[in-house]
């Protein structure tokens, strides 16, 4: 499976297709009337010259033929790219239609993703199966945050208590970029999820893997299941062994599968998650999690119990 670039250039979506198309015409159509402006003023700055003994131009008080041809002009260009727009936008963004198949909803600073047809809550990761539209439904639990997947999808406002509607998808398998591209508070710039896309084979068993409930830990792992319900942990996340649905921080019933920890900020490794859990303001300032100071033996037991959680 290949990474991406992220770039709106490489579009891997027939909606994502359609505003890459729109911004290269309109590209294409001012860099033609910049060449021509900008040659008819060159010409005239040599032209027309200033040279010693020289009269005055001829001033000319009105040409009647010359002001409707820059008019009418102008007008069916803007007419043309009004044209394009409309296109674009029913290729971009058709209306919904049923139930959403995903609902992604917003927090400083992380996605939820919840799957209501399949029964299932995950974090900042999304996957989502080749060649097939994805109906998503956004939302937000505190302030304004901006869905974007640039290669896939256009950009969409999650408002709290205003649910708003994007459609997703990828013609190949890959691993997407997605950010909020609004400012929403001190981390902003590491509010970033991921879409993977695979095959329908792929996704179906990603599905039933998500739905499935946390292994019984067991040796040190049980030891951090049990510093991890003593704890205030299970007071903001969830872990799929339980009744408590908490939303306030990512649910981790399967966090050791997930490619990243932080929203992006880094890389899920052994390393990288002992060093978040020691002091998560650290990693990334500001971030709702407090720094409980741990002792090596309880980071070493709650490490143990977060790997077990596959």
């Amino acid at each position: 499976m290949t990474g991406s670039s992220g770039s709106i250039f490489s579009p891997v979506s027939p909606h994502a297709q359609a505003i890459t198309d729109l911004f290269v015409i309109s590209l294409w159509i001012c860099a033609v009337i910049f060449a021509i402006v900008a040659g008819l003023v060159g010409y005239s700055l040599f032209r027309y010259r200033w040279r010693e003994g020289t009269p005055e131009p001829e001033q000319t008080a009105g040409h009647k033929k010359l002001e409707i041809v820059w008019t009418v002009i102008p007008f069916l260009i803007v007419l043309l790219l009004f044209g394009l727009t409309v296109r674009a936008m029913q290729h971009s963004d058709p209306p919904p239609s049923g139930n959403p198949d995903l609902i992604v909803v917003g927090h400083q600073w992380w996605w939820e993703v919840r799957d209501p047809k399949n029964g299932f809550v995950t974090a900042n990761e999304i996957h989502i199966p080749v060649g097939r539209p994805i109906s998503i439904e956004l939302d937000a639990t505190d302030v304004l945050h901006e869905f974007w997947v640039p290669q896939l999808t256009r950009k969409m406002t999650t408002v709290p208590g205003a649910r708003n509607h994007v459609w997703m998808q990828a013609d190949k398998p890959g691993v997407y970029e997605g950010v909020c591209s609004e400012f929403c508070g001190t981390q902003h710039a590491w509010m970033r999820f991921q879409v993977v896309a695979e095959s329908p084979e792929d996704y179906a068993a990603w599905v039933r893997h998500q739905q499935s409930a946390a292994r019984p830990p067991a040796g040190a792992a049980a030891r951090g299941q049990r510093l991890f319900r003593d704890m205030t942990c299970v007071n903001c996340h969830t872990v799929r062994d339980s009744d408590r649905a908490p939303n306030a921080g990512p649910d981790l019933t399967h966090l050791a599968t997930r490619r990243q920890i932080g929203s992006g900020i880094l890389p899920n490794t052994p390393e990288n998650l002992r060093r978040w859990l020691s002091d998560p303001q650290q990693v990334k300032p500001g971030v709702k999690m407090p720094n409980f100071k741990l002792t090596d033996e309880q980071l070493d037991d709650l490490l143990a119990y977060l790997h077990s959680l596959e």
